[in-house]
């Protein structure tokens, strides 16, 4: 059994609230990807989730007859329908930020210039998921876009977020990482959060090199609206390793980056 099924279990043990069918409805529609272009098929949702094969079955009747998926007869796999879309910009439209943002962001990634990307993003389960991102012009840059998910543990917007949260989710969090990590790779990971934890104390942001992928530079601060209803974030500016040095982040875009975090502070959201 995978993660995902396992922590449905653990979510449900003891709580007569919680309806075990709707959440395994949702986790087949979090196992789709922006890259599965082509869709999944049965098996394949079965192998990300964790789930039974007849329970998937099962589920994507439900949910094709709901409309939320449609199936390709000659593929025989499933692609997500419009009312998915219609949910994610319910969501979306609900984060004020996301517009107040926008605009600094859009300001930062063109003066940093060389396909940098800046980005806003939210945690989902163990990954971040970009809600707003706006990139500068330039030959090469992140493939990356609103939707995109990125680790948790190993990102520069993962390793920020986790800094910035409160104590029980971040122990939460790394209790998580320790069930699911291999040992020989553990320490590394572990050693990594607690850097962007001092990072994030001492100068605001986090400079990762290579932690996420080995040619990829980015820097990261935690952001905590002060509207209630609005959920912990991170914001990220990142791109490729020949135009966003060490001593350029560190020096000039990190700090630049923080201002950004304080400017969309100081408009209240």
């Amino acid at each position: 059994m995978t993660d995902t099924a396992s922590q449905g279990s653990e979510k449900s043990d003891g709580d007569r609230q919680f309806v075990t069918s709707l959440h395994r409805g949702l986790e087949i529609l979090r196992a789709f990807r922006p890259a599965d272009k082509a869709g999944l098929g049965n098996s394949e949702l079965a192998e990300r989730t964790g789930l039974p094969n007849s329970t998937v079955s099962r589920l994507t009747f439900t949910l094709l007859k709901s409309g939320y998926l449609v199936y390709d007869e000659g593929t025989g796999r499933y692609r997500m329908g419009v009312p998915v879309l219609s949910l994610g910009y319910a969501c979306l439209a609900g984060m004020q930020v996301r517009e107040t943002a926008q605009v600094y962001m859009q300001e930062l990634a063109d003066e940093a210039g060389d396909g940098v990307l800046v980005a806003l993003g939210g945690r989902d389960d163990m990954a971040i998921t970009y809600i707003a991102a706006a990139r500068s012009e330039g030959v090469i840059s992140l493939q990356l876009s609103v939707g995109s998910r990125i680790s948790l543990a190993r990102s520069a917007m993962g390793r920020a977020y986790i800094a910035g949260t409160t104590e029980a989710e971040r122990a939460e969090i790394i209790e998580r990482i320790r069930e699911r990590t291999e040992p020989d790779r553990l320490q590394e990971i572990l050693d990594g959060i607690e850097d962007a934890c001092e990072q994030v104390r001492t100068r605001g942001f986090y400079c990762n090199i290579g932690g996420w992928q080995r040619d990829v530079h980015a820097v990261s601060v935690p952001y905590r609206s002060q509207q209630p209803d609005t959920p912990m974030l991170a914001f990220n500016l990142g791109g490729y390793g020949f135009s966003l040095t060490k001593d350029r982040l560190e020096n000039d875009l990190g700090p630049k980056l923080v201002n950004l975090v304080n400017m969309v502070s100081r408009v209240g959201y």
